[in-house]
């Protein structure tokens, strides 16, 4: 994978970019709020659809252009997949409705032909790594099931797809329960939804069993590395449902051992998913709301038998969440044959001197990655010797490979 020019119009505080990558390191430069993190945003954009800073779209609309009754966002890159280029636009459109009110809209083009977003979603690939991740670990279970679902949206083909349909079907579930809560009525309308949510969210467990997994293998062996043999990293997935529950005496206990599920079959996970739906169909009617399903999922991080989030230091967290990212670089290596576009964002100032000397090893001269910072001193000379410097001022980007304006 290869960004090979990306062009934005009204994305934040930049009116206008245009710029070509090289195929080496690019560093870019500045003080803070100057428009450098809005860079590596705009190529996360163009792989997952969705910001790493915000939830809502119409944040990232360049606020003065966002006044106008008709406002228009524009994302394009160029890019090489393999041996084939593509180029990837993602227009977000703010249009009048109503008496001075605006909606968004928002349009993805792949090669000039309008797509959905599930469809193409995985077609270009990247991995960012910011600061604020740390929620990742310390956060609730939200917050982590959607760094999986970022994560396997990019990487298996129709995972985007399946969970967005698994997500229409619970919201029609979730209201039904509600009317059948409030109002006595026949239950046995659940029954459809009930087999659309597992046949959905059977493989959504599935995908997820497989993904933590694999991800585990690279997480493990990078943390090894990382703290120098003296720690060990496992990743324990905990399903709502949970195909293989914990031994009775143990329900409501946090395990210190992962359960392996790698055996587990599809068909295997649909007959016990809906089973246990018509089991606690009662209670979930009074509740009026589904209580298990993938919606509900959580994953653990475990050092040496001990919760990370409980238990885990600063120090451990950081090494965590440094392992999680570098171990999604080489999984989405392995799964789809091509290295994601790396993006750093201000990590290095996060990092002690032998941490920042351990990311710089694990980025090779065949990935195309892109660093942010205010603090050249930061990196190892040899490193700023090979790497394009770029610097960033007030939505300004300025080298001599770069043409910008505000």
């Amino acid at each position: 994978m290869y960004l090979k020019h990306l062009s934005l119009t009204n994305f934040r505080s930049l009116s206008r970019l245009d710029v070509e990558f090289p195929r080496r390191a690019v560093l870019l430069v500045g003080s803070n709020a100057q428009g450098k993190t809005s860079v590596l945003e705009a190529i996360y954009f163009l792989a997952a659809f969705t910001s790493f800073q915000t939830h809502v779209d119409r944040q990232i609309v360049n606020f003065h252009e966002a006044k106008n009754p008709l406002a228009v966002t524009r994302l394009v890159a160029d890019y090489q997949r393999g041996k084939t280029k593509h180029r990837l636009e993602a227009r977000l459109i703010l249009e009048p409705t109503g008496v001075n009110g605006q909606r968004l809209r928002k349009e993805v083009l792949l090669n000039g032909v309008k797509k959905h977003v599930s469809d193409i979603m995985g077609h270009f690939n990247a991995v960012i790594f910011v600061p604020q991740m740390s929620q990742i670990i310390e956060g609730g279970p939200d917050d982590r099931r959607r760094y999986l679902n970022l994560a396997l949206a990019q990487t298996v083909p129709a995972y985007a797809r399946v969970l967005s349909e698994y997500n229409q079907a619970l919201m029609q579930r979730n209201a039904l329960l509600k009317a059948l809560s409030e109002r006595p009525g026949d239950a046995n309308q659940l029954q459809v939804w009930d087999e659309t949510l597992v046949r959905l969210g059977a493989q959504i467990i599935l995908w997820r069993i497989q993904a933590i997994r694999e991800i585990e293998r690279f997480a493990s062996r990078i943390h090894h590395d990382l703290t120098r043999g003296n720690e060990v990293l496992r990743l324990a997935y905990e399903p709502a449902y949970d195909p293989l529950p914990k031994p009775r005496m143990q329900l409501g206990l946090k395990l210190d051992t992962p359960i392996d599920r790698s055996s587990l079959e599809l068909d295997e996970i649909q007959i016990g998913f809906l089973a246990h739906l018509k089991n606690i169909r009662s209670e979930e009617i009074a509740r009026g709301v589904t209580t298990i399903g993938p919606h509900r999922d959580d994953l653990r991080f475990i050092i040496n038998k001990a919760d990370v989030s409980d238990y885990g230091s600063r120090g451990q967290m950081r090494t965590t969440l440094l392992a999680l990212k570098l171990a999604e670089v080489e999984w989405m290596k392995e799964r789809t044959g091509e290295w994601p576009v790396l993006l750093f964002d201000e990590v290095m100032a996060e990092l002690d001197v032998h941490r920042r000397a351990d990311l710089l090893k694990y980025v090779n001269k065949e990935q195309q990655v892109l660093f942010t910072t205010t603090d050249m001193g930061s990196f190892a000379p040899e490193f700023i010797e090979e790497a394009e410097i770029w610097h960033v001022r007030s939505g300004v980007v300025t080298s001599g490979r770069i043409k910008g304006k505000t």
